[in-house]
């Protein structure tokens, strides 16, 4: 099944059904009695030798995308840049974001761009919530983390799977919820709403934020069932750099999500 993940689906649904039949056809040449035992022996394909993407693979290039995030965030930390480092965070991620997703080749120099606009966003915005509100980085960093870890486990444990219907509802939660932010918004600029920001309608804000990080987390099920089904289908290797993309785009959407959500809940006990 292909999911709707945007980043992801192109590339990695479009695999299945190919390579069926060379690999049988050829295996009668290889697993002949002389040799069946140095092919029993040898040491087990990796991707490297076949050219396709694995799990390891996956990991290896997100790690390196979050890497870059991470360094670039605690720079911009540390460096209390402002809001001009902020603006070329923004448009720079847009674009990068938008050339990513469209693009039909794999980039992973535009994927590092992205990743280091994103580290460059994710810096300032954090020290200023935590300008206001004193530990709630560390508070959203730690939700975060445990969202993506449930996620995951709810996902190998076969709790959860981006069937067709879940997959239809998913998206569909998440328009609605970018309608009621822009409206929200847009609320907010004729001063309805008291002051809420982002989640602009009063009484509103706490549900809204607690629905986008109950989104943004299931949207991980989509980003885990397409990497998954790529290394399944046999998808080339290049395209580990897509997934960890995907994986980048969702995990800032969610350490937004959340970190909003703290702000919300902490400004109301305030």
């Amino acid at each position: 099944m292909n999911s709707s993940n945007p980043v992801l689906g192109k590339a990695f649904g479009q695999q299945n059904g190919q390579g069926n039949g060379r690999g049988f056809a050829s295996m009668g040449s290889v697993l002949t009695p002389d040799n069946l035992e140095e092919t029993y022996n040898a040491p087990a394909a990796s991707s490297l030798r076949t050219g396709r993407m694995t799990m390891d693979d996956v990991v290896a290039r997100s790690g390196m995308l979050f890497g870059i995030s991470i360094v670039v965030g605690a720079a911009a930390w540390y460096l209390n840049l402002g809001g001009g480092a902020l603006l070329v965070g923004f448009v720079g991620g847009l674009i990068t974001a938008l050339v990513g997703v469209f693009s039909k080749k794999v980039r992973p120099a535009v994927y590092q761009a992205y990743a280091v606009c994103q580290g460059l966003v994710l810096g300032i915005i954090s020290k200023t919530y935590e300008l206001f509100y004193d530990g709630i980085v560390q508070q959203a960093i730690v939700a975060t983390v445990a969202a993506f870890v449930g996620m995951l486990f709810l996902y190998k444990s076969g709790r959860l799977r981006a069937t067709p219907k879940f997959t239809r509802m998913l998206l569909g939660a998440a328009l609605g919820y970018l309608v009621l932010a822009v409206g929200s918004l847009i609320s907010s600029f004729f001063g309805v709403g008291n002051g809420m920001g982002l989640y602009g309608l009063s009484g509103f804000g706490p549900l809204l934020a607690i629905a986008g990080v109950a989104i943004a987390s299931f949207f991980l099920i989509l980003d885990f069932d397409q990497i998954e089904e790529g290394v399944r289908a046999g998808v080339p290797q290049e395209e580990s750099w897509r997934a960890g993309f995907g994986l980048l785009m969702t995990m800032v959407w969610l350490y937004l999500e959340v970190l909003r959500l703290l702000a919300i809940l902490r400004g109301n006990n305030d």
